[in-house]
């Protein structure tokens, strides 16, 4: 349950539904794999050996989540100025990976929370829940286009806005707790 909270999933929706909706429909449905792929891939390294990969760099996990933070809080600047994410490059693939994948799935708070369950329930426990929440993943992504299609332009406009700011709360509550966890160490 923990991941489908830090995963944000509801909140994700608007932001791939804005990326995807200029792409056509053989490209929309290779974006849901290759975001899954990838950030099933990142978290399922991270549950296994995210604490090593760290240390190797000499961050913490504090410091992760403050840049994590930051980098989600510029998707939402894009989302709010621009309506539709504009750095993903000429592969609508690209997409997939940032900003889907990761910060947004596989973000400092999934990482922080697949190192914290491997730490308490163990490796299987772990791979298993990342497997599930990521396979419900994307079976929504990939159904997202209908979803838009019942809430119309300006309903998903309207959607896609608020969870913008959502998202840039979530990028302020990252970067406030990596601040908090520094000041107590």
């Amino acid at each position: 349950m923990l991941f489908f909270v830090v995963i944000n999933l509801i909140g994700t929706i608007p932001l791939f539904a804005s990326i995807t909706q200029k792409i056509a429909k053989k490209e929309h449905n290779m974006v849901p794999k290759t975001t899954v792929i990838t950030a099933g891939t990142l978290l399922m390294v991270f549950a296994a050996l995210g604490t090593q990969i760290l240390s190797i760099f000499g961050i913490t996990i504090s410091s992760f989540m403050i840049a994590g933070g930051i980098l989600l809080f510029v998707v939402s600047i894009e989302l709010l100025t621009h309506g539709a994410w504009r750095f993903g490059g000429t592969v609508s693939d690209d997409s997939g990976v940032v900003p889907l994948a990761f910060p947004l799935l596989a973000g400092p708070g999934a990482i922080t929370a697949v190192i914290l369950s491997y730490q308490t329930a163990g490796l299987i426990v772990t791979m298993l829940s990342i497997a599930i929440v990521i396979g419900i993943t994307y079976m929504v992504f990939y159904s997202t286009r209908t979803i838009y299609r019942i809430l119309g332009r300006r309903g998903s406009l309207i959607v896609s806005r608020i969870f913008a700011v959502l998202i840039a709360a979530i990028s302020v509550q990252y970067i406030v707790d990596g601040l908090k966890t520094i000041q107590i160490s």
